[in-house]
């Protein structure tokens, strides 16, 4: 499970802050709900890209010794599951959406002038359908806003909010995605599992269609009065 790193600012101060694992270790677990203090597990890594930053970050992961799950204190300035950051993606959106620039200058203004200008029309694809979503649960933080679309009313509620506010109310009290979670993770970032086909019984039908049939004794009756007569 993720939660969000309590931590405001730069990638590179980020780094340097989660090398103590006291400094912002959970006091509970927040899936089996533990009161007591979760165990240091170690980093994974991630890419991330940033107007500043262009590489690899470690997230510091804590263990629960009571339901032995572990817990990723994923930074506030990184969206799951994106390899680039809130902010690049912010003013991407700003500047395609409500500045009307085209793909290539809005890329430019996310300081990603090399960026593939499919990698925006999916951020673009993904917010337009969670706006409305996104005015409805903003409502607490922001008053409402006029606007003629979903669109124009979700970008001003969160440019008055502030993006990282935004997504740290949206993912720690509705466990929602700024960008709305991919189909595997719906609905709250969970992954969707099947549970396997259970293995036919012994001798059903299917199993009986499938079985040879057996030859018949041919002759058997000869040989027996053959024997005793």
């Amino acid at each position: 499970m993720q939660i969000l790193h309590p931590f405001a600012g730069s990638v590179q101060q980020y780094a340097e802050a989660i090398s103590d694992p006291d400094r912002f270790r959970p006091d509970h677990c927040p899936q089996c709900q533990a009161k007591q203090p979760l165990t240091g597990h170690g980093f994974y890594r991630r890419t991330l890209v940033d107007p500043a930053f262009d590489g690899v970050i470690r997230v510091r992961r804590y263990l629960c010794r009571l339901c032995q799950r572990t817990v990723s204190l994923l930074p506030q300035f990184a969206l799951p599951w994106l390899r680039f950051s809130l902010r690049v993606i912010s003013l991407f959106l700003v500047a395609r959406l409500l500045q009307g620039l085209t793909l290539a200058a809005a890329a430019r203004a996310a300081s990603q002038p090399a960026m593939p200008y499919q990698r925006g029309q999916f951020w673009i694809r993904r917010f337009r359908r969670q706006a409305p979503a996104l005015g409805v649960a903003l409502g607490p933080l922001a008053p409402p806003v006029t606007a003629p679309d979903f669109v124009a009313r979700a970008l001003a509620m969160l440019e008055s909010i502030g993006w990282i506010a935004a997504h740290r109310f949206l993912f720690s009290e509705l466990r929602a995605h700024l960008l709305g979670w991919p189909p595997f993770l719906a609905p709250q970032g969970w992954r969707t599992t099947l549970v396997p086909a259970r293995p036919a019984p012994r001798g059903s039908p299917h199993s009986i269609c499938l079985e040879p049939a057996r030859p018949p004794a041919l002759g058997l009756g000869r040989e027996r009065k053959n024997l005793h007569g």
